[in-house]
């Protein structure tokens, strides 16, 4: 069988099998996450043996030690993803929901109510967790899911399958509703995006490269966002030691993430105050900042920004910073540099909170908080299989709600048109 009539094989067990998941009522799917859950842990030593065979590769192929340690199936890791199953079975089931009722003149009752949206794709890199972690979300949300993750994972995310459909044929779900292409072959993600009679949604997770490879290439809709160039405002009202300490936390706690601070915001009227105590604050952070002139002159250890400084999701320890007027030159600069991602103002005055809120169209905008609260499990929605920066469908986290779509629905006593 050739490359493109194995992952066409593959989308079509998924896709008859996802008819069955749909019609799958909550006491089901739950057992069956319980079950994959503790799947994954008694056949932890299975895990990790195939998992050492891509570790082994890896240092082959001189992959740097976070790679390393983002490919690797600790024990810790393995019931991380056990726990995340058992935390999906308790969340509440979106589908079948209904979210809206009305009555029309005539007497009939129009509604809509939540459905799955049939088969994910996912295209990913490096982590073999999200292959639980995805499968997980995808089936209680009523979704068959065809998964295609990095070759250098390969051994690890079909071990996983492996464990994930066995637990499947315990229960009335069809173990096909979950799938792995088995093929490094960078040509199968191209195959895979021509898809759309068998697969209704892509989400690509990993780099800018493959992301905008996969926009450029598919088909099928992609939910998707290229990068996190998230930004943090502080205010002329803002309490400094509060602003400090978010900006520390959104920088620092987790840089190379996509919710992770990346540019500076200052209001002119704070800049002399603020700018030296934050200064102090991320030196002894070890963060590298560019600034504009107007902050130099305040700190004059600031190295010099460019313009290419404004657009860079740095994924480290390095931060742009600009002082602006006032806020509309802050909701300016988001605009033009911004990736509809995070942005968070830091003040006391409540018009001025509200107006950002209200003229910041990012997908997820905060008043006197960290922009490492932009994520599904923080945000209350539990588990989040990515983040959308497209507008369409789904805006912002991924949760269990946004693997739905609604369908109208129509109760009627015998009434026809004239």
């Amino acid at each position: 069988m050739d490359l493109t009539a194995e992952i066409t094989a593959l989308a079509q067990k998924v896709k008859q099998a996802s008819r069955v998941l749909a019609a799958t009522g909550t006491t089901e799917k739950d057992r069956a996450l319980q079950l994959m859950a503790a799947g994954l842990r008694d056949r932890r030593v299975f895990l990790q043996e195939k998992n050492r065979l891509d570790l082994i590769e890896a240092e082959k192929q001189g992959l740097s030690a976070a790679m390393i340690d983002r490919l690797t199936l600790s024990d810790d890791v393995i019931e991380s993803m056990a726990a995340g199953l058992e935390e999906v079975a308790s969340f509440a089931d979106p589908v079948g929901e209904i979210t809206r009722m009305w009555k029309r003149p005539n007497n009939l009752m129009v509604g809509k109510m939540r459905i799955p949206l049939g088969v994910i794709g996912m295209i990913y890199e490096s982590r073999p967790n999200v292959t639980a972690d995805a499968a997980g979300l995808c089936l209680k949300a009523g979704n068959g899911i065809l998964l295609r993750g990095g070759s250098e994972a390969i051994h690890s995310n079909l071990a996983i399958l492996e464990v994930l459909q066995a637990a499947l044929r315990q229960t009335s779900i069809p173990g096909d509703v979950i799938q792995v292409i088995p093929l490094t072959d960078r040509e199968a993600i191209t195959e895979m995006l021509k898809l759309e009679e068998y697969i209704d949604l892509i989400i690509p997770r990993g780099g800018e490269g493959l992301i905008r490879f996969v926009v450029a290439n598919s088909r099928i809709p992609v939910i998707k966002h290229y990068k996190g160039v998230c930004h943090v405002f502080v205010d002329e009202h803002a309490d400094y030691a509060m602003a400090r300490d978010i900006v520390i936390n959104a920088k620092t706690q987790r840089p190379g993430v996509c919710n992770a601070l990346e540019t500076l915001l200052v209001h002119q009227q704070s800049a002399a105050d603020f700018l030296p105590l934050i200064a102090v604050a991320l030196k002894d952070a070890g963060v590298e900042v560019r600034a504009c002139e107007r902050s130099r002159a305040i700190v004059p250890d600031f190295l010099p920004a460019t313009e290419e400084d404004w657009y860079a999701e740095y994924l480290s320890l390095t931060l742009a910073v600009r002082v602006v007027d006032d806020l509309d030159q802050a909701i300016d600069h988001i605009n033009r540099y911004g990736s509809d991602h995070t942005e968070a103002i830091v003040t006391t005055e409540y018009r001025q909170a509200q107006a950002f809120l209200q003229r910041v169209n990012s997908s997820v905008v905060m008043v006197n908080a960290s922009t490492r609260f932009s994520d599904g499990g923080q945000m209350g929605l539990g588990a989040e299989i990515g983040i959308s920066t497209t507008k369409l469908h789904a805006y912002g986290p991924m949760g269990l709600e946004g693997l739905t779509t609604t369908k109208y629905i129509i109760y009627g006593d015998g009434q026809i048109r004239q």
